[in-house]
């Protein structure tokens, strides 16, 4: 994990209708992923910001 991975630990993830949770971005600033997943939440998806402190892969 390289020192800039560790600094997003705000992390959006998108709640699949298979039970899946998906890492879709991931952010420094809280607020910057509250406004990110806001306009996300316009479409038919369902999302959710967490605190991650372990990187996972991230989907795209």
């Amino acid at each position: 994990m390289t020192y800039p991975d560790e600094l997003r630990q705000w992390a959006i993830f998108e709640r699949l209708s298979t039970g899946e949770n998906v890492c879709n971005c991931r952010f420094r600033k809280r607020s910057d992923a509250d406004a990110y997943v806001s306009l996300l939440r316009r479409g038919n998806g369902r999302f959710e910001v967490v605190f991650d402190p372990q990187p996972q892969k991230v989907k795209g």
